[in-house]
């Protein structure tokens, strides 16, 4: 099995100050880390997050343990690389297509993981 886990499902907002109100003050989600483009939301199992952006990205990214690596199985059994693999701050990521066209990012952490400060805005990967 190549994914891990949902780990996150991602959502538009034109401001993240005005998405943390509404998921995080208003909804109960709890702030994991922040930069300047997104924000990483807990809920109560701390498997799958919530991430608010304010870039237009797929919504669903499934955990793999190592993008480079899946690629192969995901073309051989009939998906395609829409773009990528990229480098992001934890690893690699892609976006790819299932035969139907439906588009998900697959991502691996083999940087490690966002380390924060006091007021979740990250400081680094460890």
């Amino acid at each position: 099995m190549i994914f891990e886990n949902v780990d996150c499902v991602s959502f538009y907002v034109d401001n993240l100050d005005n998405g943390l109100e509404f998921y995080k003050n208003s909804l109960g989600l709890k702030l994991i880390w922040r930069s300047d483009i997104a924000c990483g939301l807990g809920m109560t199992n701390d498997i799958t997050e919530v991430v608010i952006t304010t870039n237009k990205v797929p919504s669903v990214q499934f955990k793999v343990p190592n993008v480079i690596d899946v690629i192969p199985e995901i073309t051989k059994a009939g998906g395609k690389i829409t773009y990528g693999p990229f480098d992001i701050d934890i690893g690699k990521c892609a976006v790819v297509s299932d035969p139907w066209g439906n588009e998900y990012c697959i991502l691996d952490m083999t940087k490690g993981m966002y380390q924060t400060d006091d007021k979740g805005f990250v400081t680094g990967v460890s």
